[in-house]
C-alpha cells in the first residue's frame, strides 16, 4: 500500500509500533541504517507483538539505496519545517513517506534532496517540537488511507 521510511529511528518501542501499524494498513517498512537499536531487541520485540513476522521491513544502508529500491514512488519528507499541510496532498498508493530521527529529525542533505518533492507536516501549537514518531506515522498513514477509501490493496 504505502511505504514508510525511518531514516536512523533510534527508539525500539516507536519502531515495534510502527511495525504494527504498517502490517494493518499493508504498507511496508524501510529502516535506513544505522538504527539506534538492535533489530533482536527485547523492546522492538515488545511493542511490535507478534506482528514483527508478518511485517514486510526492508533494511537499507543509506537513503540513496532506499530511494533506489523505492525509484517510482512519490517520496514526501514528513517534517516540522515544512508548510504545507499533510492534509493538502492528494496520496496514491506506494507513495512513501520518510520521517527522521526521533532526537534530531530528518538531516538537510535529505530535506533538500532533488529526490524529495513534496514536505509536509502535521499542525501543532505553536513553541512544540514535534509528536511522538509512531503517533506521526499512524496520523500520516491514515490520512493516505482514508483518501483511498481505506481500500486496503489486496
Amino acid at each position: 500500500m504505502f511505504n514508510i521510511i525511518l531514516f536512523e529511528p533510534e527508539i525500539p518501542p516507536n519502531t515495534g509500533n510502527i511495525i504494527r501499524l504498517c502490517v494493518n494498513t499493508n504498507s511496508t517498512l524501510h529502516l535506513i541504517k544505522p538504527y539506534g537499536f538492535d533489530l533482536s531487541s527485547k523492546n522492538l520485540r515488545r511493542a511490535g507483538l507478534d506482528y514483527i513476522d508478518l511485517a514486510n521491513v526492508k533494511e537499507h544502508d543509506t537513503f540513496n539505496d532506499c530511494y533506489k529500491t523505492l525509484i517510482s514512488s512519490r517520496f514526501y519528507a514528513v517534517t516540522t519545517k515544512a508548510t504545507s499541510l499533510y492534509t493538502k496532498s492528494n496520496y496514491k498508493k506506494n507513495d512513501s513517506f520518510i520521517f527522521g530521527p526521533e532526537t534530531r529529525g530528518l538531516p538537510n542533505k535529505i530535506l533538500e534532496s532533488e529526490k524529495i518533492k513534496t514536505k509536509i507536516r502535521i499542525p501543532m501549537v505553536r513553541n512544540n517540537r514535534s509528536l511522538n514518531l509512531s503517533n506521526s506515522v499512524g496520523v500520516i498513514v491514515y490520512e493516505a488511507w482514508r483518501q483511498l477509501n481505506f481500500d486496503s490493496g489486496n
